[in-house]
This record gives C-alpha cells, structure tokens and sequence, in this order.
C-alpha cells in the first residue's frame, strides 16, 4: 500500500492555488536575498509591487507578430507547471493518482519546450526568437540526462507510479544512494525553469531574449511561469528523492510543504553563485559527463533492484 489517496477533483483548484503560492514564496525569498545582497533590509513586497506594475503596463504589439502562438507560448508556463502538479503527492494526498505519474511529469517537461520556443517565435522579434532557439539548444543538454535521473527511482521502486515511489523509501529516501540522479535532476528543474545557469534564453546579451518584447500580463505570465515550474519541480525533487511527506510528529503534507520550500531556498541560493551557460558551453559536461555518470547510477540501482527480487 502506497498511503496516497486520490482526492476529489474539486481539490484540484487547492493545487492550482497551492501551485501559485509556491512560486510567490520562490519568487518572495529571491527578491529578499537580492536586497540583501544589495546590502538593504526588505524585498518582501518587491513581487507584489512588480506584479502591480505589470498588470498595469499595456500588452506590446509588434508589426506581423503571431499573436495566438505568442499568447499560447506565454501562458504556457503556468498551465504546465499546474498540470505537472496534479500528479505531485502532497503528503498523503494527489489529484490525479495516474499509472504513469512519472512519465506525464516528463511529457509536461518536453511540453515546456513547445511553450518557451513559440514565445520566442510568436513577436517576430530576432532577439525573442533567439532566446526560443536558445532554449531548444540547452534541452538537447539536459534533456537525456533528466530522463535518465528519473528512470532511477522508477526501478528501484519498480512502478512509473509517483505513489509507489514515494512509498518505497519507506526505509531509505532514495537521495541516499542515488545522490547523482538527484543533482542531476535538481540541475534540469534550474534548466525548464529557466534560471541560472540556464537562463540564457533569457539573457541581458539578447535584450531579455523570449522577455524581450514581453510586457503587461505577458511577461507576468512569463515570469509567474518559471517560479511555478521551480516550485513544482522542487516538490518532485521531494516525492523522487527525499522521502515525499515522510518525517515523524508533523503530518504528511505538512513535511512534504517543509522540504519542497527548503530545497526551493537552496537552488534558488545557489543559482545565484552559478554564472550562464550558453548551449555549447553545456553540451560537453551534460553530454560527458552528466550522462555518463547518470547511466552508471542507473546500472548500479538496476542491480540493487534485482538483487532484492
């Protein structure tokens, strides 16, 4: 037994809420590390003056643009990030407790680079279309990678199903013995999510690339998006690796709410100490040395897998 239920649908606007207040607590702690870093005290409002500020500014409109794609690419982010989390165990409960919980995540994954490339595409700007192209390179990098990071914890637990894995580390959270499956993964939440050291296609050296021409709602969309798939992609990193809602006195959802809000503090620390990559500077050491290293983690949790029956 796996001691995740599924929930009533109705909940699921709970984890669309719970989704969204997950990347303001990201998007909150980072301005509040910024302004200390600027040697000043606050930044707790600093979302929520830059989300007033957006929702004032007026859309941009650009000569010969493709609307639809733009606007599809720009809300893109947040509707992948509330998909990804219905298969998310929250402690005791999920949404949708699917078969396949592990590779609906993964298909939400590859869904991001449809939504980041047609946010480039769609202003038929050149620097918001690099940005797209730019996004494209880093995936090839990351992508191989995170699918085998996630293969691990599916044949140690021997399901594709999120419960089962949370379950079988019952004894022993699989971060233990899988430690470069898990950095690996923690890496491509930084890269679909867009932040350091994977935020080129958002670089300062294209204007801002896909948030080059981005104003008004959509580039509140744009930057809601990539705290929300942060957010999210910290609480699979808790179900795959850390045990899920696991810890004694506290209850389920509230230890799973702990770590999924640590781990999100830790990477959104230390991207900041990390400088950009740009797509060819991460092709050698993804492709030489992430997933070599990866497979041979995998290869070890498949004997262990087999040893045990």
């Amino acid at each position: 037994m796996s001691g995740v239920v599924q929930v009533a649908p109705v909940w699921a606007v709970a984890a669309v809420l719970l989704t969204v207040l997950a990347g303001v607590a990201g998007a909150v702690f980072e301005a509040v590390v910024q302004a200390r870093s600027d040697g000043r005290w606050g930044g707790l409002l600093a979302p929520v003056a830059e989300t007033a500020r957006l929702l004032r500014q007026p859309r941009r409109s650009l000569v010969s643009a493709d609307v639809l794609l733009w606007r599809i690419g720009t809300a893109g982010l947040p509707v992948i990030a509330v998909l990804m989390a219905a298969v998310l165990p929250f402690g005791s409960w999920v949404i949708a407790d699917l078969p396949v919980g592990l590779v609906w995540f993964n298909a939400m994954d590859v869904m991001v680079w449809a939504a980041v490339w047609l946010a480039g595409w769609g202003p038929n700007s050149a620097h918001a279309m690099i940005g797209g192209y730019r996004f494209l390179g880093l995936a090839l990098g990351y992508e191989l990678p995170l699918m085998f990071a996630l293969t691990a914890p599916a044949v140690a637990a021997g399901s594709l199903r999120m419960a089962d894995i949370v379950a079988g580390q019952e004894t022993l959270w699989y971060v233990a013995w899988m430690p470069v499956a898990f950095v690996v993964f923690c890496a491509a939440v930084l890269a679909f999510s867009l932040h350091r050291p994977f935020d080129a296609p958002a670089g300062s050296d294209i204007a801002g690339g896909v948030l080059a021409e981005a104003a008004g709602v959509d580039r509140l969309l744009l930057l809601a998006g990539r705290h929300m798939l942060l957010a999210v992609g910290s609480g699979f990193a808790v179900a795959l690796f850390l045990g899920g809602g696991a810890g004694p006195f506290l209850p389920g959802w509230a230890w799973f709410l702990t770590k999924t809000l640590v781990l999100l503090g830790v990477l959104l620390v230390v991207r900041r100490r990390l400088a950009p990559l740009r797509p060819d500077q991460l092709m050698a050491p993804a492709w030489l040395v992430a997933l070599p290293a990866v497979l041979l983690q995998l290869a070890i949790v498949a004997v262990v897998a087999v040893a045990r029956g």
